[in-house]
């Protein structure tokens, strides 16, 4: 499961050679005799020069709680207590902690959204022990960016990278907070490029095996020349805690986010109005493709954008203004970039020929829920959102259609075609909804579905 990196506060070598690393960091190289040697980077050099830019976060937050009150002179343990006592809804404060850094020298801070979320005070911690009150400029839900600022002037500042230059292997290291002990640093190597992940669909995330637990959220992740080259946000994680795999947000994604802030408040993108998915082996050589590349759409929402181009449900899209696209993720996060009302130009495989479409872009709604690429959900199955013509002719408002069960899905007792209104009471709209309602069910989930023209709850365990 993915999880957020912030907490509520209650040497046998093989080969031949040495490696060598470029950059302004120092190296160290230790060896046994007989070992290959290996050169290691000295990151107290980048800590030393760059870590002052990186500061502690604490937000307080206010959650409403119910509660029940006694007439005065009523004490718990009298009989009437159960008939008099009223409910009383009443607000408590609730800390939690997190990471970010400082982009300008007087004051503005990357972080990510979910570390501030509705804050209602943000305390903002310098490693020269400075402390500031932090304002929310703005933040942007699909990327999970926020912009902070505080009163100050002349701060150390990060200096900001290109991840595209970053290459698998890499070393990366990390400074933040996790479980509250700040300035904590770790390192480690890029395990990933381009990593799309559920109801992640625009962030094209750097995974690593930078040790990232709770408390790491909103924190640099610096490549060996001490340049930011991603915000740390996310872990995979079975037990909450750091297990291997931990995914950064491309500090140039992130960096667009601000300056959109900035200038108008929002962040804008552009949107096909398609639903794609993966070109397997079998599907590309269906199609007559040389290779499995390229977003297949399986779905064109009425009236969007690509329904006015002429797309359509089989096209395959090879490319956007010349940028190659390389499997759905790149499709979604390359025309996103592109501004509402501009025209794209696509090549699109149709017919076992290549053919360019023109398709005026429009805007997604960042708040919304995007078509997405049907996704499997931890029970078995591959669902989607229904359309709003889906919704009309079935009679729904809400629903994700299950489009595929898998041989370990079919103890659930879904079958493809049926309709998944609400897990566990909650109703469902999009995958991330049930994905989420399945995360927070301890053991078993009630799933109430539409079938043809009935409705029932089907009891799945999650075991």
């Amino acid at each position: 499961m993915i999880r957020w990196a912030f907490p509520v506060v209650g040497l046998s070598l093989a080969g031949a050679g040495t490696a060598a690393f470029a950059g302004s960091q120092e190296t160290f190289v230790a060896a046994a005799p007989g070992a290959t040697q290996l050169a290691v980077p000295n990151f107290a050099v980048l800590v030393r020069r760059y870590g002052p830019a990186v500061v502690n976060i604490s937000v307080t937050h206010e959650v409403t709680q119910m509660g029940v009150q006694l007439p005065p002179g009523i004490a718990p343990g009298n009989p009437l207590a159960p008939f008099l006592a009223r409910r009383v809804i009443g607000n408590r404060e609730e800390v939690s902690l997190g990471s970010g850094f400082i982009v300008s020298a007087d004051g503005y801070i990357l972080t990510n959204r979910h570390v501030v979320g509705d804050a209602s005070v943000v305390d903002v911690k310098l490693t020269d022990k400075r402390e500031f009150k932090g304002k929310v400029i703005g933040s942007d839900a699909l990327s999970d960016v926020a912009l902070l600022k505080i009163d100050a002037d002349n701060l150390p500042v990060v200096v900001t990278g290109h991840p595209e230059r970053t290459s698998v292997g890499d070393w990366v290291m990390a400074i933040g907070s996790p479980y509250g002990f700040a300035n904590t640093v770790t390192a480690g190597i890029v395990s990933a490029k381009s990593r799309s992940l559920p109801g992640e669909a625009y962030i094209p995330f750097i995974q690593t095996d930078v040790p990232i637990n709770p408390g790491n959220s909103g924190g640099p992740l610096f490549d060996l020349d001490g340049r930011v080259i991603a915000i740390n946000s996310l872990i995979y994680s079975k037990t909450g805690s750091y297990q291997g795999l931990s995914f950064a947000i491309p500090i140039d994604v992130a960096l667009n986010v601000k300056e959109q802030l900035l200038k108008t408040g929002r962040v804008s993108r552009g949107r096909l109005g398609v639903a794609v998915q993966e070109v397997s082996q079998t599907l590309a050589q269906s199609f007559g493709l040389a290779r499995p590349d390229g977003a297949l759409i399986s779905m064109v929402e009425a009236g969007g954008p690509a329904e006015s181009a002429g797309l359509r449900a089989g096209d395959v899209v090879q490319a956007v203004n010349g940028v190659e696209i390389g499997d759905s993720a790149d499709l979604l996060t390359t025309v996103a970039k592109i501004r509402p009302g501009q025209k794209a130009n696509l090549l699109v495989w149709r017919s076992r020929a290549a053919v360019p479409v023109e398709v005026t872009v429009g805007e997604l709604d960042s708040n919304g829920s995007p078509i997405m690429a049907p996704k499997p959900v931890r029970l078995g199955v591959t669902v989607r959102p229904l359309t709003p013509q889906e919704q009309q002719s079935l009679g729904v408002d809400h629903g994700l259609l299950v489009q595929q069960v898998s041989s370990t899905g079919t103890r659930t007792g879904l079958k493809a075609g049926d309709i998944v209104l609400s897990v566990n009471e909650t109703p469902v709209t999009t995958i991330d909804e049930m994905a989420e309602q399945i995360r927070q069910a301890r053991g078993s989930v009630a799933l109430l579905i539409q079938r043809g023209a009935s409705r029932l709850y089907l009891p799945v365990s999650l075991s």
